[in-house]
């Protein structure tokens, strides 16, 4: 079981959290088998994505989270 995740959720302020949208409570998780993998996605997923048009940005938090039971 891939133990290293990131948490992705949204600001409270943000747009996208309407009802309709995504969502108070929103939130997803992306998985990795080690935690150097975890980093360098955390690191390329701060990053502002290339298909985002000039003055928009991205609005996410991003977390590192571990699985219960992971070896420490």
């Amino acid at each position: 079981m891939k133990q290293y995740g990131i948490r992705i959720t949204i600001p409270a302020n943000s747009t996208m959290t309407k009802p309709h949208l995504l969502g108070e409570n929103w939130e997803s998780f992306r998985w990795y088998s080690s935690e150097a993998e975890r980093d360098r996605a955390f690191e390329e997923m701060q990053s502002q994505p290339f298909n985002y048009r000039q003055g928009d940005t991205i609005q996410q938090i991003l977390e590192k989270v571990e699985r219960s039971g992971a070896a420490a």
